[in-house]
């Protein structure tokens, strides 16, 4: 692969990664109501979803995606309505994800649930689209086999937006800690329940 097409690649997606986005907010919020270990769930299937669409980008199947924005639409109604859901238990101090005083009595929300909300997020977003079909293609070298490009340059993505959202999710789960007293339990269901429904219209409104 090209050296100086990569040298501008990783500063260029790693600044992409580490901006607040839906995605990182959204492991904020987990990991402040259900800690890193089970955020995981989530960002694998946020990965997942990223790494479709920076193939689909690459190979031009975004081109039909885009003619179709109806899947774009449905999947924000489906994906943000059941996102809001979530934020307005999680204020209510109800529901699978919201912190409960005693941790043993909290009902935990299933790991299947937390890879389709990462997936959906991922893939329902069409500014996330707009951006790899953008940036991505200018960074492939013609001249070269397109295939171990792709390899590279996907794994430097998922990379990247995995040690981001392990950093988001960690300082969530810092602030649980730091504010996680029983009388401040309702506090931070309220906190992320706003981010939980901030995230589900941002993904409405996109």
């Amino acid at each position: 692969m090209n050296t100086a097409l990569l040298g501008m690649f990783i500063p260029t997606f790693f600044f992409v990664s580490i901006t607040p986005g839906m995605c990182m907010t959204l492991a904020l919020t987990l990991g402040m109501s259900i800690g890193y270990r089970r955020t995981l769930w989530m960002m694998a299937g946020e990965l997942i979803g990223v790494g479709l669409v920076a193939v689909a980008a690459v190979l031009g199947i975004a081109a039909v995606m885009l003619n179709y924005p109806w899947l774009f639409v449905a999947l924000k109604i489906i994906g943000g309505s059941y996102l809001f859901y979530l934020g307005v238990q999680m204020w209510r101090s109800k529901g699978k994800l919201a912190i409960n005083l005693d941790e043993q009595e909290q009902t935990a929300q299933s790991d299947w649930d937390l890879v389709v909300q990462g997936f959906v997020t991922a893939i329902a977003n069409p500014k996330g689209w707009a951006f790899m079909i953008s940036l991505l293609p200018p960074f492939i070298d013609q001249s070269v086999s397109l295939a171990p490009q792709l390899i590279v340059l996907v794994s430097i993505i998922l990379l990247f937006e995995f040690i981001c959202m392990t950093l988001y999710a960690t300082g969530g789960k810092g602030l649980k800690r730091m504010l996680g007293h029983s009388k401040n339990v309702r506090l931070m269901n309220r906190i992320a329940g706003t981010l939980m429904m901030g995230v589900a219209i941002w993904l409405l409104a996109s």
